[in-house]
């Protein structure tokens, strides 16, 4: 399977059509009826994903600490998404990465315009995902790039303006890593793996890592479309900056879309399907997706934390008994992403499809 060099039609960036003024949204984006959103049947106010302190994890009460690592296990296990606030990075590089992003959507577009991508790589300023010509759009734009591995990293591939963005997400890339090294290694213990189980599973230090900044500009009709479809994550661990000020993120429960409340300078953390298909499905990947809104546009910056491309991804052998089968065949993330990119957002039917018979 080969991605073109292409999209199979022209590109029409959310951003134009949102400050156009037009009432009322292209077909393109107008969703069956069945999977637009209900807004006057939100979530109660007191269902929300986990929030978890993770200065539990470094403790000296060990009390304390197993109680933290209990709560992780608990969300993983439960939820497949958690807020996590104590996460060792600051407040002003979390708040200063989401300004410094949002000022480059509001850059001229001629601007962005230079740093286009195509589905080769998808690097770049893009509004579009999967190739399937004619396909219901989402209402956003967005810009992804690679951090790691090292050769995957380009600088000239990053915005030059705002002038400060390339050091500002340096910085803010480095401590993502950070942060995803702790997770997976309490992932492992809680899994009843060795400590470095899952790192090594990814490529130790040899692992992918990449940003998509996702921009939601206001719409007309918020009630007729989606701002990012349902699907899971293909990935390893997703770690999301979300908007404190607009939700917009809703994860689904059962039959039900919770709409997410973040808290204060918290990440949002999800299982991706790598973890599921490490994990057996002890630990699965969640459905997802994004509401936009009338009054206000929105930035979240999505962090995937992946495997090494190249490596085989299958079920932990400490994790297949003869009780429970191994789920999933060997199968590389590049392999994974390839089918993943061509289709588009599916809900949980990627995964799901690559069962083996039993």
């Amino acid at each position: 399977m080969v991605c073109p060099r292409d999209w199979p039609e022209p590109v029409v960036r959310v951003q134009s059509l949102s400050e156009s003024g037009k009432p009322v949204i292209p077909d393109r984006y107008i969703k069956p009826p069945p999977d637009r959103p209900v807004f006057n049947s939100s979530s109660p106010d007191d269902i929300n994903i986990p929030v978890i302190d993770l200065a539990g994890l470094t403790s000296d009460d060990l009390t304390h600490r197993e109680s933290t690592f209990k709560e992780i296990s608990a969300a993983c296990r439960d939820w497949g998404f958690f807020q996590v606030i104590n996460h060792g990075l600051k407040a002003e590089l979390v708040d200063g990465v989401r300004d410094i992003w949002r000022e480059f959507f509001h850059e001229p577009m001629e601007v962005k315009q230079q740093y286009a991508n195509s589905p080769k790589t998808y690097e770049g300023y893009g509004s579009r995902l999967g190739l399937e010509k004619g396909a219901i759009l989402d209402w956003s734009d967005y810009y992804f790039l690679h951090y790691l591995p090292p050769p995957l990293k380009d600088h000239s591939r990053w915005p030059a303006q705002p002038s400060s963005l390339r050091e500002i997400v340096e910085e803010y890339s480095k401590e993502i890593v950070r942060l995803g090294k702790v997770l997976l290694e309490v992932f492992s213990i809680n899994l009843g793996l060795k400590h470095d189980y899952l790192q090594k599973a990814f490529g130790g230090d040899d692992i992918g890592a990449c940003l998509r900044v996702n921009f939601y500009p206001k719409c007309p009709q918020p009630d007729l479309t989606l701002g990012l479809s349902p699907h899971s994550d293909p990935g390893g661990i997703t770690f999301l900056l979300p908007d404190e000020n607009v939700s917009g993120l809703q994860v689904r429960r059962g039959d039900q879309w919770v709409t997410v409340k973040p808290a204060p300078h918290a990440i949002i953390a999800n299982i991706g399907d790598q973890i599921q298909v490490l994990s057996n499905a002890i630990y699965k990947s969640v459905e997802h997706r994004v509401i936009v809104n009338h009054d206000k546009e929105r930035v979240s910056l999505a962090y995937f934390y992946n495997p090494k491309s190249d490596l085989l991804i299958h079920p932990a052998s400490e994790l297949v008994t003869e009780e429970t089968p191994a789920l999933y065949p060997s199968m590389t993330f590049d392999e994974y992403r390839l089918f993943i990119r061509t289709r588009g957002p599916q809900g949980k039917s990627q995964v799901e499809s690559l069962k083996s018979p039993r």
